[in-house]
């Protein structure tokens, strides 16, 4: 067995020593550099983790002021309230200042409708039926009995019949003036409250366009103020255009349509007025009523 000379021992000694501390400094390594790393990391996710919980604090203080501001704003309006947030109540907000225009001429325009709608339901009468009754009552009771007819029975054409009775003793001419005189008074009287009714169906689409020309005006003067030109910027202004221009419209149909019913209404009561004096005239003359 060969003898190891002290030379040898030294070689393997270091050799030995290499292959253990080269491993464990590597690892010695690895460890601290890992340290660092959570030491950097700390930092990052302890500032991340700040911002996270000013953002949340933020939102739920901005979402505590809108509870409270809207309970305040429940108790102010009321009813208003659940009205102004419905649809009806934010689009009619998004419209701008015309809205309030708009809404008036709609009100004004319900209100003659409805008025104008009752007024010729009660005018209505049975003309055939009326002026059978005058004319029999005429040639058995007389003059004062057919106008005691007519005083019992409403509406224009019974109206315009009085007045001819009460003429009757002076003649024809006499009649026939009275006639055409009352009937001027109660054709007035049928087609009050019409220049209303046209007035809003000319003006409402009008107001709505002066509110399409006031949108484009804002929607121009926000992207002349935008930095950047986006669809947000002028979706409000294009918004108030659209919302007025539609609502105009949805007035002034309405308005148009019961204006022309209530003209076909109108002309039809005049037609009747205008054959109802004609027999009566004719019947008078038969009888020789107010013939000198």
């Amino acid at each position: 067995m060969a003898r190891l000379t002290p030379s040898v021992i030294a070689i393997l000694t270091v050799v030995t020593l290499a292959f253990v501390s080269v491993p464990t400094a590597t690892l010695i390594a690895q460890e601290s550099s890992e340290e660092q790393a959570d030491m950097q990391a700390e930092p990052v996710v302890s500032f991340q983790s700040e911002q996270d919980s000013l953002a949340m604090a933020k939102g739920d203080s901005l979402a505590i002021a809108k509870d409270i501001e809207d309970k305040m704003e429940r108790e102010r309006l009321g009813w208003l309230y659940n009205l102004k947030h419905s649809g009806i109540g934010e689009k009619y907000t998004q419209g701008g200042n015309f809205m309030h225009a708009l809404l008036i001429s709609s009100i004004v325009m319900v209100v003659f409708i409805i008025e104008r709608l009752v007024t010729l339901a009660r005018a209505r009468v049975n003309v055939k039926k009326l002026l059978g009754d005058v004319i029999k009552t005429l040639h058995t009771e007389g003059v004062d009995a057919a106008k005691t007819v007519c005083e019992r029975t409403r509406g224009p054409i019974a109206a315009m019949l009085h007045s001819g009775l009460l003429r009757a003793n002076r003649g024809p001419e006499a009649v026939k003036e009275a006639i055409e005189t009352a009937g001027s008074i109660e054709t007035s009287f049928l087609e009050r409250g019409l220049v209303a009714i046209a007035t809003v169906a000319q003006v409402a689409p009008l107001l709505g366009f002066l509110g399409t020309v006031s949108g484009m005006i804002s929607a121009f003067a926000a992207i002349a103020a935008a930095e950047q030109v986006s669809a947000k910027v002028v979706a409000s202004g294009i918004e108030e255009a659209l919302i007025t221009t539609a609502t105009g419209l949805m007035i002034a149909i309405p308005a148009s349509i019961g204006h022309s019913f209530f003209v076909s209404q109108i002309d039809r009561f005049v037609l009747e007025m205008e054959e109802a004096a004609a027999e009566l005239v004719n019947e008078l003359i038969e009888l020789g009523i107010g013939r000198s």
